[in-house]
């Protein structure tokens, strides 16, 4: 596998040695300072050129990077799918090379890139021909902070947790283990999942991420917690289901009454009670 050293000197040399490509710079995960390190990290690279179309039109041009193991090209499976399909905006190639490093690379015009680097502070300018980017300041993952709810959004997420749990049961109730499934796991948990961190961000002065999927909720969590929210991805068989649904309610509760606390507001107990027994209520009507 190629080292970093070498693979941002091959970014650099395609970017230098192209009279078109002005700027280029690198975002995601490698320019977070609370990233970990590994040899799994993409190399996510935009090149700002002077006109995309020499470079989506020759979808070879990846090849500047080394031998192709595999890849996909978004903007062109959209073309593909008659989707809408810009690439005088942005065109790129997500790939992985024969020796195990991943690039995502676009080409981009001036005004997609100036949007895409002035909304997210992760972006590391690598260079820049031409001083468009002088002002861009060093990079921080503070754009992906948690951010502090209103009492409004607080209530809102309560109730899309109540008010859905009932599919889960219905779900089980009926048989239909692959739609309670889905009800849990696509639905009910993500409000979980949000409560976590809004109990993460206020217990941190709302200045740190959970990342992406809350793969780094584990920081902020005990491992007690930690664990139990874990035991809330079952295997798709009745009583696995039911038993994380359980756990997934008593943590939820319990966490959502930690925020409200921390919000200044008020936990609707009538509201959740009402939900829980309802939701025992429907398993018991099992034949």
């Amino acid at each position: 596998m190629r080292s970093e050293e070498e693979m941002m000197h091959l970014i650099l040399q395609v970017a230098k040695d192209d009279e078109c490509v002005r700027a280029v710079y690198l975002n995601g995960s490698r320019t977070n300072p609370n990233a970990p390190k590994d040899c799994f990290q993409d190399y996510d690279v935009v090149y700002v050129v002077t006109d995309t179309k020499p470079y989506y039109e020759n979808h070879d041009w990846i090849n500047h990077f080394g031998t192709v193991l595999y890849m996909q090209m978004p903007e062109y499976m959209d073309l593909l799918l008659e989707k809408e399909y810009t690439p005088q905006d942005t065109f790129g190639w997500l790939a992985i090379f024969t020796d195990g490093n991943r690039l995502d690379i676009h080409v981009s015009s001036f005004d997609y890139a100036d949007k895409d680097i002035r909304s997210d502070r992760l972006c590391r300018i690598l260079l820049d021909k031409d001083g468009r980017y002088g002002d861009v300041p060093a990079e921080s993952d503070a754009d992906h902070y948690v951010k502090k709810p209103t009492a409004t959004e607080y209530h809102c997420e309560c109730n899309e947790f109540y008010w859905c749990l009932n599919n889960i049961g219905k779900g089980l109730a009926r048989g239909e283990l692959t739609y309670a499934m889905d009800m849990l796991y696509d639905v009910v948990r993500p409000c979980l999942s949000v409560m976590l961190g809004w109990k993460i961000g206020a217990e941190n002065d709302w200045s740190v991420s959970v990342g992406k999927s809350d793969k780094y909720m584990n920081r902020y969590l005990t491992p007690e917690i930690w664990h139990r929210y874990l035991e809330t991805v079952p295997s798709c068989e009745y009583e696995a289901i039911k038993q994380a649904t359980e756990t997934m309610i008593d943590l939820f509760e319990e966490t959502a009454k930690d925020v409200a606390e921390y919000l200044g507001t008020k936990y609707n107990q009538t509201e959740a009670d009402a939900a829980k027994e309802y939701f025992t209520w429907v398993l018991a009507q099992q034949n």
